[in-house]
């Protein structure tokens, strides 16, 4: 089992780097491997919660020699087996009537990642989901007894959902508030560096008159394509302005920029 050693931890699923095909994104989960060395087999368990709040555990023991044996869980498969490529990868075949009816892919990442990949058919149709999780130094809050698909979690395994979640919440929520900080920025850095390229354009514009604060002007290019500002607008020019074309009503700022109206 020296190959499966990079694998045996507790792992933490960042939801938003999965791809899903088939099935929802769930809002947080935990992937466990352990080593059963008395029987040469790995234990798996995988718990996750969907974004319901519906916590789910699946979980099953499977022999890790590269060769087939039979699978306890009748309903996804009949047979199983474990390949472990080198000590940064692994994968377990599940078989029922001799053909692969799904194909996990195990992969520690350069970052320490690990990814998790699984290739399987859902109404006649294939799919593709992938996952990625990082390493937990603390264990699971939930049982990791080979006892079946699906189980209820422990009092204590409630308790730390209840805070994983409430974490998971406040953190989510501040992560969105600067989110929306920096997007609220962004707009704001935009709106100035027109207003900047705006201001260029107006003063290099010919002026006759000295603008005052607060006021709207109109800004015309010429038969030149030089700029005029004008406190005259293309009405009052009655179509027989001197310009060539009009380029819009711009207001000057407090700060001295221009800002298009």
């Amino acid at each position: 089992m020296i190959q499966a050693y990079n694998f045996l931890a507790s792992w933490q699923l960042f939801p938003e780097k999965g791809v899903y095909q088939s099935g929802d994104r769930p809002k947080s989960g935990f992937y466990k491997i352990e080593s059963n060395e008395a029987k040469d087999a790995i234990n798996i368990s995988h718990n996750w919660v969907t974004l319901e709040n519906d916590a789910f555990t699946a979980q099953y023991s499977i022999k890790a020699d590269g060769l087939l044996h039979p699978f306890e869980n009748k309903e996804l498969a009949d047979q199983s087996m474990v390949t472990f490529t080198d000590t940064i990868n692994f994968d377990i075949h599940f078989y029922r009537a001799g053909q692969v009816v799904l194909h996990v892919m195990h992969h520690i990442l350069p970052n320490g990642y690990l990814k998790i990949t699984q290739l399987g058919s859902k109404d006649n149709a294939d799919f593709s989901n992938t996952e990625i999780y990082h390493k937990q130094m603390s264990v699971l809050p939930y049982s990791s007894s080979v006892s079946g698909v699906v189980i209820k979690p422990t009092q204590e395994g409630v308790i730390k959902h209840k805070a994983l979640t409430a974490m998971e919440e406040q953190t989510n929520m501040q992560l969105n508030q600067i989110r929306k900080q920096i997007e609220l920025l962004a707009m704001q850095a935009q709106e100035i560096q027109k207003r900047k390229e705006l201001s260029m354009m107006v003063y290099a514009a010919k002026l006759s008159f000295t603008p005052i604060i607060g006021q709207t002007y109109f800004l015309y290019s010429k038969q030149d394509d030089s700029f005029m500002l004008s406190m005259i607008s293309p009405a009052e020019w009655g179509g027989n302005g001197p310009f060539k074309s009009f380029e819009g009503a711009v207001r000057l700022l407090a700060d001295h920029t221009w800002m298009e109206m």
